[in-house]
Order: C-alpha cells, then structure tokens, then sequence
C-alpha cells in the first residue's frame, strides 16, 4: 500500500476519534439535562399508562420542578390519587418479596387512652430476636416519653433515625405481667412473615379458623404461578385440620402483591363459584386492550358459605381485593373499622421506558381500576364495618380479651355483638399506615 495512503488514513482515524473523544457532551454529561430527561419520560409514560391520563395537565414544563417526586405530585390526579409513587426497581422487588432493609421490623398501634403499643412483631428481625411480642407497651423512645412524640395533627413523629443497616435506638417497655425492660436494638435486613400468626378454635361444634395476615408478599423463586409458600402452608393446615368457619384478620395489612390475592382467594371461593369472574382490570382507553378478566380456579377442599374479616385504616389495596371479589359469593362480615380505600392498581412502568431503567428510575402510578364479578369498583371512601369494634394492642393474638378477635367469635357463634361493642368503639385520628407514603404504605413498618 502507498505509505502516504497509509500514513493520511492514520490522520483522519486519528482526527476522528480525538473529535469524538473530546465531545465534552460525552466527556461530562449535564445533570441537569439528564434529570430533564427523566422528567419527560416521567411524564411519557404517565401520559401512556396512567388510569386517569386525561386529567394530566396539557404542556407540562418539566424544567418547573427541581425533583422527579415534585413532578410526579403536581401532575397526578388529587382528588382520587394518594397512590402514585417513584422508587427503584431493586426496592420494588424487595418490598414484595418480603426482604426489609434498614428497619427494625415492628409496628405500633394506640389504646382509647392513647397508650402505645408494639402491634406487631416480624420473627427474623431485630425486634422479633429481641423477644418483642405484640402487647408489649412502649413508654419511651430513645429516653423520651411517647407523648412527647406526638404532633400537632394528631400523629406521631418517633425520630428512629435514617434507615440504615446498624442505626441504633433504645425503648422502654411495660411488659403485660407489669415489669419493665429497656433495650436496645439496630436496624438490620431481614426476611420478613406475612402470616403473624394462625390457630384454630374450637367454638361449640365448630371448627373455626383465625388467621392474622400482616402483607400479600410472594415468595422468592416461587414463579409460574407467582405465589406465598406461607400462604400454602396456612390453607394446608385448615384443610387437615377441616375448618368450618374462617377469620381473617388484615387489620394491619397494607396490600401487596395481585398474584398472592388470588392464591388465597382461590383457596377461599367456594365450590360452585369455581371458574366465575373473580375481578376484572380496567385501563385507561388508549390502553383498554390490556384488559383483564381473572376467574376463579378453586384450591383445596374448604367450601365455606362465609368470612369473617377484621379490618381497620390499615388495610388497604389487596387486602380490599382480597373482600371485594368474594362478596358477590359469600357472606362476608367486617369486623373492627372502615378498609382504607384503594380500589386502584399499580403496576411499574420502567418496562416500557429505556430512559428510566437507564436512570434507575422505578415510575409506579395508578395504571387499572378494580371490578369485582358486579362491576363494583367505586370505594375509594373504603368498606365500612358491619360491626364496628375497637383495637386493642394491648392483648396479643388470639386473646380472649382482645376486642375485634372477640367479636368476630361472637358474630359467628350468635349472628350478632353485643351493643357495648358500640358505645364503647374508639376510632383513632392515627394508624401506622397515615404515617408512610408510596411503596412504604404499602408495606408500613418501622
């Protein structure tokens, strides 16, 4: 070849890749173009996916908002909309696979006297190891008493601290034999139980299932179908143990996942609605040919003509699903107080967007209504309670001095409650849900 062909093909390759390696566009991108980026396909798929897309605002500046989260809230639709969230794909997967992070792996819940108690306790975390049982009265956080906690809206601000694996706090407890203990405890990961606890009670000649389920998480590896190990292990115990009545208490169950809803709804329907309409999902139009009608597919030998929920504030999502597709086929009684009213879904949407994946951006809106076998939809003021009792996070599970557990027994046992559940019924102004936003109220814990 001629050395001077040679030599002048050299200089342009040279020249070429000098140029493009100095492109300082590539060198250093602007952050502030990129989150520019990311905002629009925020709003892209918003305008795609969104169940209420056509009340998104028209010509939205996406340089107006300094964050992807203030985007997202100003752009939603408020009057129906508290759901919609941002977060990352790997918290998303973890949260319904049941892998926490970063807390300690209780819950909290108030008495008519605003005393405090823990709610609930997951086994493998750091407050379950400690021997932290539901009952247990909190006196102080951190050498503060509780009441000094509270805020001027009626709530709670505990300052536990960022949530970082090793974050440290203290608590003093009254114990139910009335002794004291003070203790401290880090925040750490850990897989958590859904199912809190689960029993059988004989109740004259009746076989009657209670069953505490704390959050819809499927388990991990557990794909075609998607489902809950636990939640096959508990149907599998009422089945041998030949139940004839069920309580199911989600008072403090947030939702969680639509695929473990319908595991246990197909455990739970009976016989003869096997293969009718369990719920239907309704997109937005320009998506409605992603619709879908789930039926039943009956699981197990239970035939059971009715369910007794206990319910609060607390739950919320797929705990109201979970009521909502069993009620065209079964008598279904709610025991305790008002579900929180999430007749929606949720499903990610980086799937569809190559910039948020790239961005580790996780986009979770509203995307599909809820229809039951009725086309009931429409509760987004929640279920209210047949039978309206109490909380008491005094007693543990199963008590015979716990208020809602108590009365669902005595519902089944009479077909009624005795008044006094009602001049006595407190409603507080707080539940540990009110105190989380976005993937966190889903599953709420501390």
């Amino acid at each position: 070849m001629n050395i001077k062909l040679l030599i002048a093909r050299f200089l342009i390759l040279f020249v070429s890749v000098a140029i493009f390696s100095c492109n300082p566009e590539e060198e250093t991108p602007d952050p502030v173009k990129i989150e520019d980026v990311v905002k629009e396909a925020i709003v892209r798929s918003m305008g795609d996916w969104y169940f209420w897309n056509k009340e998104l605002p028209s010509n939205i500046d996406v340089t107006q908002y300094s964050t992807n989260a203030e985007l997202l809230n100003a752009i939603i639709f408020k009057p129906l909309d508290r759901f919609s969230y941002l977060t990352t794909r790997e918290a998303f997967n973890a949260a319904f696979t049941g892998q926490a992070s970063g807390v300690h792996g209780f819950g909290f819940s108030i008495d008519a006297n605003e005393n405090m108690f823990v709610s609930f306790v997951y086994d493998l975390s750091p407050a379950g190891q400690d021997g932290w049982q539901r009952g247990w009265q909190v006196l102080e956080i951190n050498g503060k008493p509780i009441a000094e906690y509270k805020t001027s809206t009626g709530g709670f601000n505990f300052q536990l601290g960022p949530n970082e694996i090793g974050f440290t706090n203290t608590f003093k407890f009254r114990l139910p034999d009335n002794s004291e203990k003070t203790t401290s405890i880090p925040k750490a990961a850990f897989q958590t139980n859904s199912v809190l606890y689960k029993d059988v009670i004989q109740q004259e000649n009746k076989k009657i299932g209670y069953w505490v389920y704390q959050s819809f998480r499927q388990t991990p590896g557990l794909t075609n179908p998607t489902r809950s190990q636990e939640v096959e292990d508990s149907f599998n115990y009422f089945i041998e143990e030949g139940i004839d009545e069920i309580i199911i208490d989600l008072r403090y169950n947030g939702g969680g996942s639509v695929a473990v809803t319908e595991q246990i709804l197909n455990y739970l329907v009976p016989i003869s609605a096997s293969n009718n309409v369990m719920y239907t999902n309704r997109h937005n139009v320009e998506r409605s040919n992603n619709n879908r009608t789930v039926n039943f597919n009956k699981n197990g030998n239970l035939n059971l003509s009715r369910i007794v929920f206990i319910t609060s504030r607390g739950s919320a999502s797929a705990s109201e699903l979970l009521i909502n597709s069993l009620d065209p086929y079964m008598e279904v009684v709610l025991v305790g107080d008002n579900t929180f009213g999430k007749p929606v879904g949720s499903f990610p949407l980086s799937f569809d967007s190559r910039t948020l994946r790239e961005n580790d951006v996780e986009l979770v809106p509203i995307t599909f209504a809820i229809d039951n076998a009725e086309g009931k939809a429409d509760y987004f003021d929640g279920f209210p309670a047949d039978i309206l009792a109490p909380d008491s996070p005094s007693k543990n599970w199963g008590s015979a001095e716990e208020v809602r557990f108590q009365a669902a027994l005595e519902y089944i046992r009479t077909g009624n409650t005795g008044a006094r559940l009602l001049s006595n019924y407190f409603k507080p102004r707080w539940n540990m849900i009110d105190d989380f936003k976005g993937l966190e109220q889903e599953f709420p814990v501390y």
